[in-house]
């Protein structure tokens, strides 16, 4: 990996930009076509990821659009920071969402986490296509067993 602490660190989802925060800006917004433009908003406020990360490893599979992921797990915290990116605006908004969720909590609390109930809040998968639904899961599933993986060390 050469993504460096700091990066992980610093990430703004999860930690500065909230669950909260997303759950009273979607409140605010009156209809979808303002959503999807906040969605995409949020995915602008994702970190550089680093190129030599886009290795097969690191690879979410299951999405229709290219997804990256890469964590890391601060002993001193006992949390785990991720990183995602994608190239496609849309996915890179929702992996936001997944980050203000799950970013920067310890392994045991990422996996009590019921991120589908965040999605039924959201009434994200109403509005996404079967696809990209398909595609946040495949995120979420890769995220709950790197956690279940730093929760069993």
């Amino acid at each position: 990996m050469t993504a460096s602490k700091d990066q992980f660190l610093n990430n703004p989802l999860g930690q500065t930009t909230t669950l909260d925060d997303v759950l009273a800006d979607f409140d605010f917004l009156d209809d979808w076509e303002e959503r999807y433009a906040y969605i995409i908003d949020l995915g602008k406020q994702l970190p550089a990821f680093p190129d030599d990360d886009r290795v097969e490893e690191n690879y979410v599979h299951g999405c229709q659009s290219q997804v990256w992921l890469i964590h890391h797990y601060d002993e001193t915290s006992g949390k785990l920071f991720l990183l995602i990116d994608s190239d496609a605006m849309i996915v890179r908004g929702l992996a936001a969402i997944i980050l203000v969720a799950l970013n920067g909590k310890t392994p045991r609390e990422l996996l009590a986490t019921d991120i589908d109930e965040l999605f039924e809040q959201l009434d994200l998968f109403r509005h996404i296509s079967p696809t990209r639904g398909n595609g946040l899961r495949a995120m979420v599933g890769k995220i709950r067993d790197i956690a279940a993986a730093e929760a069993a060390d």
